[in-house]
């Protein structure tokens, strides 16, 4: 690619044709404030936080560095008195209509417009004091909530939800100073049709929209001597929770994890990972049934209740084609309260199940029907990673000084199939492990094609003299392509993967949140799937059917895969829904 010389603060520097300001800038290690940008998400310049003054042989003047491409010989300075002048003034007038309670705003301390008043030096935020509105708090929808008087306008939730999901239910309405975020007509979130992915709070930059905390009910369970209360966690917790603590993104801090989990008072800490074998077992058998008994394909995974929601929204159709398997989330849930339940002498109503999970859809998914596999509730509680930070932060735990822990038994045993679950194609890549070693006894541990952060993969595997065509999706605007073509007949699939969040859930709604400086210019999704590979790599077993614990609990209690028992426990159904 060819190169462009530009002078940032007086030092020369050359950068790739093309290069915005803001690009060039941290080309040279500096940073320019940033409100409303995401890369090829949301650039728009609306902000004008990142105002930088540019000269192209005309003096120097104000642009928006996020969306001003640079020109060769030109000079930009980023920390101007003027620069910073505009952008304190712009960011006076931000706070000028914002909720100032950031002493009870669950972003504080990892709030970017918090950020901001401290570097730009805004010590009194009323000097633009003047007329605001004022809105009713959403919360209509179980997973979350909106609250408009902190809004911003930044549109990063929109823009996010229309381009990478492809839904679309909220939108910029009134006009002018009455402008605010909401969806048609002033439905309550609740009544759209929104999934519940959480993709909007992931990258909102304050408090505007966050998940429903259940911390609260979860420390009173715990702290009830009549109820056994058990955690699990979700692989792609591990590879993100550290980030609550300033350790590096991507770090695996699974035996931390559990450590912290004990020191706040739960009976058992499982893993999730036990549950993903399970669903291996289930999800594989189910396929080969469909595919040997003309059942209906392409069979698609059901593991990520926001794609789950989306389908029964917008592909109602295609309900058929979903997997009846529970996700690995509800599945431990139905296991624990039933054979853990039964092992153990005690009686699910007894037994307080938490999931510790990427996804705020989770929170959706455990007031769904046909999720009571006991006659109660599978799960009890979903918590965000986020809402497990907060736990572990208000409990005065140092996470950091923790020893490495292990997961307790027989709930806690998995292998690193199951753990890949966190990734987009991990689901695919175990299923295909234990498919074909079940068609042809052949141990094939890895599928590359299927792998990486891509948005749509396509793979064909011959197995047992028969050509398997696969495709993995990831984010709902991907999943919508393919299944259009699908439908269209443009492509013919046996097997099809999809998850709601771009990556997967290691990029999940409820993952600890990243500022924009990180967000533009770091791949989370690449980073924290890494680690996901990495434990897989190490793992001494990488196959669900060759879990132990796996193995016991269908000798003892469900028998086998795809038994009736094992339909009525671990197995769901789906509805279809109207697009609103």
């Amino acid at each position: 690619m060819e190169n462009i010389t530009v002078k940032i603060n007086g030092i020369e520097m050359s950068v790739p044709a093309g290069s915005t300001v803001l690009e060039a800038a941290h080309l040279a290690g500096i940073e320019i404030p940033t409100l409303c940008y995401m890369k090829e998400i949301n650039e728009i310049g609306a902000c004008r936080i990142c105002v930088t003054e540019v000269n192209e042989g005309r003096g120097f003047r104000l642009v928006a560095a996020c969306v001003y491409p640079c020109t060769n010989n030109m000079e930009i300075l980023t920390n101007s008195p003027k620069v910073l002048d505009a952008r304190k003034r712009t960011l006076e007038l931000i706070l000028s209509t914002h909720d100032r309670k950031c002493l009870s705003c669950v972003r504080s301390g990892n709030c970017e417009l918090q950020k901001l008043a401290k570097d730009l030096g805004v010590e009194d935020a009323s000097r633009f004091d003047g007329d605001i509105n004022q809105y009713e708090i959403d919360n209509s929808a179980a997973h979350m909530y909106r609250d408009n008087n902190k809004c911003i306008l930044c549109r990063r939730c929109v823009a996010v939800c229309e381009k990478v999901q492809g839904i679309g239910v909220i939108g910029a309405n009134e006009r002018g100073f009455k402008t605010y975020i909401g969806s048609a007509f002033d439905m309550g979130l609740g009544e759209t049709s929104c999934v519940s992915c959480g993709q909007c709070i992931a990258v909102c930059p304050v408090g505007a929209i966050a998940e429903k905390d259940y911390t609260k009910p979860v420390l009173e369970a715990i702290a009830d001597p009549a109820k056994h209360v058990i955690v699990q966690t979700a692989p792609a917790v591990r590879a993100a929770l550290g980030e609550c603590f300033n350790m590096p993104i991507g770090t695996n801090v699974e035996g931390k994890m559990v450590a912290a989990l004990r020191r706040l008072g739960f009976d058992k800490v499982f893993d999730t990972d036990f549950a993903a074998d399970l669903t291996i077992m289930e999800e594989s058998h189910e396929f080969l049934d469909r595919v040997k008994n003309g059942g209906k394909l392409p069979l698609i995974t059901s593991c990520s209740p926001g794609w789950i929601k989306y389908c029964e929204h917008y592909f109602p159709e295609m309900t058929e084609n979903l997997s009846s398997c529970k996700s690995p989330q509800q599945m431990f849930g139905a296991t624990a309260k039933t054979y853990y339940a039964e092992k153990m002498g005690i009686d699910p109503k007894d037994i307080v199940v938490v999931s510790i999970m990427p996804c705020t859809a989770k929170k959706f998914e455990i007031g769904r029907d046909d999720q009571n596999a006991a006659g109660v509730p599978d799960v009890d509680f979903a918590l965000t990673t986020r809402e497990l930070g907060r736990m572990i932060e208000r409990a005065g735990i140092n996470f950091n000084a923790l020893p490495d822990e292990k997961f307790d038994e027989p709930l806690g045993i998995s292998t690193g199939a199951a753990v890949i679950f966190g990734a987009t194609g991990g689901v695919m890549e175990a299923a295909l492990r234990t498919a074909v070693y079940t068609l042809t006894g052949a141990d094939m541990t890895d599928f590359p094609e299927v792998r990486g952060t891509d948005g749509i993969k396509e793979a064909t595997y011959n197995v047992a003299g028969m050509d398997v065509k696969v495709a993995v999706a990831s984010g709902l605007a991907n999943a919508n392509e393919l299944l259009t073509k699908v439908q269209n007949g443009e492509a013919d699939y046996h097997f099809i993967e999809i998850m709601g969040c771009p990556g997967g859930c290691v990029n999940g709604g409820g993952q600890p949140q990243q500022p924009a400086s990180v967000r533009n210019f770091a791949d989370l999704r690449e980073l924290r799937a890494k680690a996901l590979y990495d434990q897989d790599n190490a793992s001494a077993v990488r196959k669900s059917h060759e879990n132990p614990a796996v193995k016991a609990v269908y000798d003892e209690f469900f028998g086998e895969p795809g038994s009736h028992k094992a339909h009525e426990i671990l197995h769901t159904t789906y509805v279809k829904r109207s697009i609103n």
